[in-house]
């Protein structure tokens, strides 16, 4: 028998009906945090390229990376570094079925969020 009802309603649920939660707020930036460090990677690559290359490439390349951007560019790859770093944690937790109820999810998830930024200051503050 034929849905009659089929064209008024969405093939599947959407965006506009759920709202964000933390744990999907978090895989998503996972997934970008690990396609933004390949900025970062190809960045310091680069650095090392013109190191070897000559002495006016590297200079070239230095003064980009050791500007204000570059710093900016550096600093937020040493968060997406942690960021990233702490969230596969979380996966290898979750991957042993352990914390998959909400509330400890969310709490992990806060771990990670809050995790990442505190390490990225400490990292900073002893790498400056």
């Amino acid at each position: 028998m034929a849905d009659v009802n089929r064209g008024n309603r969405p093939l599947s649920p959407h965006l506009t009906i759920y709202r964000p939660q933390l744990t999907s707020v978090t895989s998503i930036l996972t997934r970008i945090t690990g396609n933004a460090l390949i900025v970062a990677a190809l960045l310091i690559v680069w650095w090392f390229l013109a190191a070897s290359t000559s002495p006016e490439a590297f200079a070239r390349a230095d003064w980009w990376i050791t500007s204000l951007l570059g710093d900016v560019v550096m600093a937020l790859s040493l968060w997406a570094i942690w960021y990233h770093t702490l969230a596969g944690i979380r996966h290898l937790i979750w991957d042993n079925a352990i914390g998959l109820d909400v509330p400890v999810a969310e709490k992990l998830g806060w771990a990670v969020v809050i995790g990442s930024f505190v390490l990225t200051l400490i990292t900073l503050i002893i790498v400056a």
